[in-house]
């Protein structure tokens, strides 16, 4: 289930332990955080929500900035659920939230429209009009208005915390391993398949057409990718090229996997593109058989990385 701060919440969430905080990406930080209000919450018999603001601040006072999401709405629905949440609550950030003073954000909203028993966050949270609330605050606050507030200490090895923007600059990077090894999964794409100019499927290549939206873009280049049909649930391994394709003018800013051994008429459906490995940057050939000599090499060594034995 899902609802919005400006909905009527249902009586039957009302008194939940919530998990609030962006979650962008829902990493084992983040996990930890959800994971000790969803136990607070049963030990209870209370019902657990884990909030999350969209869009995400850092696009409402900079909306210059490149892209950088990690996951969509739909994504961290399914990923709170899976983690235990009974309902995902979606703080629908604009003029009005920002303005909102931190001692009103708990005692009006968390605590009187939403009716929230518990609170529990990461400690570096912070929230209200210039960032004037933090942990100290919503346990001060929460405590005048029947709020429990519990804060959580980062997740972190080897002397370095889990954090979305290391899991950013491990994707630019091209290092698919440690953005898998701190989401607890591979970074994945959901996207709806669009037509393109058929390149690929003139070079012997079909390709499901992908375009990155608010995603942030990984490295550029090409990836051992595994997809899912989202309609059918069918999985399938591929390459994919992630990028502005240097061969071809003009340069058009996509994701394009092409998947093994299928021919399939994608055409609108939903993808969940998975990255698992990067194996080149992108390159402009001489010509259109180098390239797809390339090609073939890719392909091969995608196989290869994910145990795709060739279907001849």
């Amino acid at each position: 289930m899902r609802f919005s701060h400006r909905d009527t919440i249902p009586e039957s969430l009302r008194g939940a332990v919530i998990a609030l905080g962006n979650f962008d990406g829902f990493h084992r930080g983040h996990q930890h955080v959800v994971a000790e209000a969803v136990e607070w919450a049963r030990a209870e018999g209370r019902p657990a929500i884990v909030a999350t603001f969209d869009p995400h601040p850092v696009r409402h006072f900079a909306p210059h900035v490149p892209p950088f999401r990690l996951t969509t709405l739909d994504q961290r629905e399914e990923l709170f659920a899976a983690a235990g949440a009974d309902a995902m609550l979606v703080f629908e950030f604009g003029d009005e939230l920002a303005a909102t003073e931190a001692e009103s954000f708990v005692r009006d909203l968390l605590a009187g429209h939403i009716g929230a028993g518990g609170v529990v966050t990461g400690e570096d949270f912070t929230f209200g009009k210039g960032r004037g609330g933090n942990t100290q605050v919503l346990r001060e606050v929460g405590a005048t208005c029947g709020i429990e507030a519990r804060a959580i200490g980062p997740v972190g090895e080897a002397g370095q915390t889990i954090s979305s923007s290391r899991i950013r600059d491990a994707l630019k990077a091209g290092e698919c391993d440690v953005a898998a090894h701190l989401l607890s999964r591979p970074f994945t794409v959901r996207g709806t398949v669009i037509h393109g100019d058929k390149r690929g499927r003139e070079l012997g290549y079909p390709t499901a057409n992908i375009d990155m939206g608010h995603y942030l873009r990984p490295r550029f280049g090409i990836y051992a990718v595994t997809g899912r049909v989202l309609s059918t649930g069918q999985e399938l391994k591929g390459a994919a090229n992630m990028g502005v394709r240097p061969q071809f003018d003009p340069p058009k800013e996509l994701l394009e996997p092409h998947f093994f051994d299928f021919d399939d008429d994608l055409y609108g459906e939903e993808l969940d593109v998975a990255f698992h490995h990067f194996i080149r940057p992108e390159a402009k050939f001489d010509d259109l058989d180098a390239l797809i000599a390339q090609m073939e090499r890719d392909c091969a060594e995608a196989r290869n990385l994910l145990g795709a034995a060739r279907n001849d």
